[in-house]
């Protein structure tokens, strides 16, 4: 732990810190279970991605390389790998925002696929989730708290955009297609999405930020995190009633 005074923890630059705070038990339990079922996750949508029909073979075979690169980044952490000290002497796991550069581009071509959006809208919106995680990382490493929370500010100007096409250019664009399956799927998965990739700041703040949370809280929390936006969205979003209805399209309006 580093160094105490009066109840707060001094805030040394990594190059004066005689010892770190690092993950604990609890924290690497969770990390394991999260490689786990983000594995598991992996290897079953690579299973059904050879066999699934046209119209959603591509979800599989995008969710499998999400939650592979997942696994990839959270075997390296309970190896002990993919960290570095951080201002106040924290473990600071910078693997986390490689997965997270990674899969954050190809979730949101998951959204845009489903909302059958064109392909430059996405492109736009992976870009900004990109400089939102290069921004993010920016934020835990800066040496000075002014410039620290000055990247934060951009990522969450970052963040807007996304949020903004996710609930209003895609979802209408998936309202344009009159098909009520594919509206309700995506009203679901977004939602979801939208509500995970919330808190995923809330947890930098009170970790990395003010250092409320400790390194296995803040751990846990990107944990349960991670596992909900990326299995639970996985299987969430290869609804197969959706892809393989012949029923006609039935007209509503939505507002």
């Amino acid at each position: 732990m580093a160094p105490v005074e009066d109840g707060v923890v001094t805030r040394l630059l990594p190059a004066d810190c005689l010892a770190i705070e690092e993950i604990g038990a609890s924290g690497a339990v969770f990390d394991i279970l999260a490689f786990i079922m983000l594995l598991t996750t992996a290897l079953f949508m690579a299973f059904k991605a050879v066999r699934a029909e046209p119209g959603v073979r591509p979800f599989y075979y995008i969710n499998t390389f999400v939650c592979l690169v997942a696994a990839f980044a959270y075997f390296s952490m309970i190896a002990g790998m993919g960290w570095e000290t951080i201002m106040g002497c924290r473990q600071f796991f910078y693997v986390r925002y490689i997965d997270w550069g990674v899969t954050l581009p190809l979730l949101t071509l998951d959204l845009g696929l489903l909302a059958g959006q064109d392909s430059v809208t996405v492109a736009a919106i992976a870009g900004a989730n990109m400089m939102m995680v290069t921004a993010g990382y920016l934020g835990s490493v800066a040496l000075v708290p002014t410039v620290k929370w000055l990247w934060f500010l951009i990522a969450i100007v970052t963040f807007v955009p996304v949020v903004f096409a996710i609930v209003r250019i895609f979802r209408q664009s998936v309202i344009d297609s009159n098909d009520v399956d594919k509206i309700e799927l995506y009203g679901k998965v977004s939602l979801l999405t939208i509500i995970v990739w919330s808190l995923y700041p809330l947890v930098w703040i009170l970790g990395t930020g003010v250092g409320a949370f400790g390194i296995s809280a803040e751990s846990i929390c990107y944990a349960v995190l991670d596992v909900i936006s990326k299995s639970v969205f996985s299987f969430m979003i290869v609804n197969m009633n959706v892809y393989e209805s012949a029923a006609p399209p039935t007209h509503k309006e939505y507002v």
